[in-house]
Parts: C-alpha cells; structure tokens; sequence
C-alpha cells in the first residue's frame, strides 16, 4: 500500500466552505478511481500545534504505486490540484507532498 500525505497552508480569504469543497472534489475521486483505498481529509486538531501553517490535509491511501501514479495523471485529480495550489499560501510552495510506502500487517 502507498500512503499519499498532503498538507496545504490555505490563503487566509479561503474559508472553510470552499475547503470543504475541495475536500468533496478530492473525495469524489475514489468512486471512479480503481485502486483508492481511501481518502481523509481535515483541518489538523493537534494538541501539539506545530503545524507550521500546515493547517488542513488529506491522506490518500492506494493499492500500490501503479495506483498512486494513474490518481496523479487523472483529469479529477489534476482539476482538484489546480484548485488546491490557486488557493494555498504561495501556489504549491504552499503545499506539502509526502509518499510513503506502508508495509501491511
């Protein structure tokens, strides 16, 4: 399984609506995508606070690699990175991208 970890640093005008929005967008995605396991999505809530401006993300898990690399050329999901980096804090250096691949128990 390949763990796919987006962290974003929205602009401040966006509110949650149109992250919402987003979120449902990206969501969409695992209805017509084979090989999504599942996506999660929020606005971190961490005791800790140190997001960094890191403040909402998404976690989405695939089968394996092949899946991750047919999500990222899919028309869905290019649509939905457009409005991810017009809408974070300085275009993608607003956003975080993280793979890691999950060894099943």
């Amino acid at each position: 399984m390949v763990r796919h970890i987006v962290l974003i640093r929205f602009k401040p005008e966006i509110g949650e609506a149109e992250i919402a929005s987003i979120f449902d967008a990206l969501h969409a995605i695992k209805a017509v995508l084979p090989g999504v396991i599942s996506i999660t999505s929020g606005r971190s809530e961490s005791p800790e606070q140190i997001e960094r401006g890191y403040m909402h993300g998404f976690i989405a898990d695939f089968a394996d690699w092949d899946a991750l690399a047919a999500y990222q050329v899919h028309p869905n999901h290019r649509s939905v990175g457009a409005r991810l980096v017009a809408n974070a804090i300085g275009g993608l250096e607003g956003i975080l991208v993280f793979d890691l691949a999950v060894q099943e128990a």
